[in-house]
């Protein structure tokens, strides 16, 4: 590092200078990482004022509830049980619950470890650097966006429906518009501006007002899942209305169990952004394993009476794989049509939990990513009176209120999940990297070696249960996978030594665990459509443009300053400060 080091951005010939230090810099700062300590401590103050520790458990398991359980549910059972699974789309939630949870362990040790707000992004940024954590959480904040417009957007669709107004009353065609990009809808904006500024006032009341909303949602599904086992019939199990189509209670076999669980696997995104809240959280050691496991284990037991309410009203080949409750009782003649109006308001309730659980969370994902310096220190900023990231929810709110005001659903729809499942992807192999390698003492290549070989036989196992046809050949090759990728964790087992323990809750059955949420990870990524892959290419590049052009310059700056060390390879670029993560037993 230089010995007198000015800002690179205090004047055009200081930039120019630094950018001609570009790869220098990316070479220093890119795979630089922190520590639980750095974060929970000097990246936290870089903030001002400190977010209150106000929420319990119970909060923690309102957000994960409302946060999963949106509209969603009542899209993606009828299309799972249509296309992929039949009756036994319950199995398919029961195996698509049992994975989040797989999946939940991994950020819950992190969040135990290191309370902050930051989520994936401080995870990544204690274990692989960084760029790997700026790029990951980029398309995070993206992916959420995308999506938080596309729920306003449907919420006053599933509104109208309830009360009976149609869509385009409530939307203005612009006509000078591209198709996809005409249609304004005022609504969708004040819903988005609404829950802004509830999140800016107070997350202990953004708290009771999600627990009200979450309440009545489930009221309406409780009131879903009575009448449908009530009015249906158990032969809707095992016989279809076509005699043609397949019977039983498995009609496509265990494959269409398996795609019927990547399908509506989406249906649990969610549970994330309450590892965000982990700063806020009154007792993380107790609070945070109970919030994120609890709310995953309550909503699978929703899905699955939910999906068996629906099996029981009507035979699987009769189902509306886009509006399977709606239309089932909206096709009744003997006055439950009624019904159709009542489901249409209950997803609107989920649809305003949903909202407001996931713009909390971007919010405090941009507030950690600014106290890193990677974007300006501004979004960092916790409000003193308020205690929550003003700047951030403000600024994302806006950005998504502009996004849902003419942006349709349909382009929206096509755009989101990827980066999600990629940093749950990601935060799968933190937990094992965090585990096998202490930075400094152990060599990081086996660890590195195991978690290249085992995504890339995932991926094998991927493209040929996707793209191959049907046989006996499809079969074995996929056995084949299985039986190497088993034998790859076994070996990575046997000839790596732990590095270290958290002290206070950890992933068990270490690295059986992580490896399944990898695995499946990779599988959903599989599932996406092409779409997904050019938005995730082209969100990535911009990402790699922004840090090429400021991020990296603002953390060298910002490193020159004395604000952080560079710690690579187990050096600490800064005096007084330990190489051992304090709060990891070796």
């Amino acid at each position: 590092m230089e010995s007198s080091h000015g800002s690179s951005f205090s004047s055009l010939n200081s930039y120019i200078q630094a950018l001609a230090q570009t790869p220098a810099r990316f070479a220093r700062r890119a795979g630089s990482v922190s520590t639980s300590y750095e974060e929970t401590s000097r990246v936290k103050a870089r903030s001002g004022s400190d977010m209150q520790r106000t929420l319990r458990w119970y909060d923690l398991v309102g957000f994960g509830i409302g946060g999963m359980v949106g509209a969603g549910v009542f899209v993606t059972t009828g299309r799972a049980s249509r296309v992929c699974a039949g009756p036994s789309v319950i199995i398919s939630y029961a195996i698509a619950g049992l994975c989040a949870l797989l999946s939940a362990f991994c950020y819950t040790e992190f969040a135990v470890d290191m309370p902050v707000a930051g989520g994936a992004f401080s995870y990544l940024r204690v274990t692989f650097g960084e760029f790997a954590a700026f790029l990951t959480g980029a398309n995070l904040i993206m992916d959420y966006v995308m999506s938080n417009a596309a729920v306003a957007r449907s919420f006053t669709a599933y509104l109208g429906s309830a009360i009976g107004i149609s869509t385009s009353k409530w939307r203005v065609v612009v006509h000078v518009l591209p198709d996809g990009f005409n249609e304004i809808d005022i609504f969708a904006v004040l819903v988005v501006l609404a829950i802004t500024l509830i999140i800016c006032y107070s997350t202990r009341e953004s708290s009771v007002v999600n627990m009200v909303l979450t309440a009545l949602h489930i009221l309406f599904i409780g009131f879903v899942i009575l009448i449908g086992f009530w009015k249906g019939d158990r032969k809707n199990f095992t016989e279809p209305a076509d005699p043609k189509n397949p019977s039983g209670f498995f009609p496509f076999g265990a494959s269409g169990v398996f795609n019927g669980a990547a399908m509506v696997y989406l249906s649990y995104i969610g549970y994330d952004a309450v590892s965000t809240l982990a700063e806020e959280v009154h007792n993380p050691v107790k609070d945070i394993p109970i919030g994120v496991s609890g709310s995953v284990i309550i909503v699978t037991v929703l899905y699955c009476l939910m999906s068996a309410s629906m099996s029981m009203l009507l035979p699987y080949d009769m189902i509306d794989a886009d509006a399977p409750f709606s239309a089932a009782f909206r096709g009744k003649s003997d006055g439950w049509k009624w019904v159709s109006n009542l489901i249409g308001m209950g997803a609107s309730f989920g649809i305003l939990t949903s909202l407001l659980v996931a713009m909390l969370g971007q919010a405090r994902y941009m507030c950690v990513i600014g106290r890193s310096n990677v974007v300006p220190a501004w979004f960092a900023r916790v409000h003193p009176k308020t205690s929550t990231p003003v700047n951030a929810s403000a600024f994302l709110g806006i950005f998504t209120a502009a996004i849902a005001l003419f942006t349709d659903l349909n382009v929206l729809l096509n755009l989101v999940s990827i980066g999600t499942l990629f940093v749950f992807y990601m935060v799968a192999n933190a937990v094992v990297h965090r585990r096998y390698v202490a930075i400094g003492t152990t060599n990081p290549w086996p660890t590195l070696a195991f978690l290249c070989s085992f995504s890339l036989t995932s991926i094998l196992f991927t493209l040929i249960w996707h793209f191959m046809p049907q046989g006996k050949g499809k079969a074995v090759m996929l056995g084949a996978c299985a039986v190497i990728a088993i034998a790859i964790i076994q070996l990575f087992r046997c000839s790596v030594p732990l590095a270290s323990k958290p002290e206070f809750w950890g992933v068990p059955l270490m690295p059986w665990i992580p490896c399944v949420s990898i695995f499946l990870n990779i599988f959903l990524l599989g599932s996406l459509g092409g779409p997904s892959y050019v938005r995730f290419v082209f969100f990535s590049a911009l990402a790699v443009l922004v840090y090429v052009l400021y991020s990296v310059h603002a953390s060298f700056d910002a490193e020159a300053e004395g604000s952080f060390g560079q710690k690579n390879g187990g050096i600490v670029k800064e005096s007084g400060e330990s190489d051992q993560d304090p709060s990891f037993k070796v």
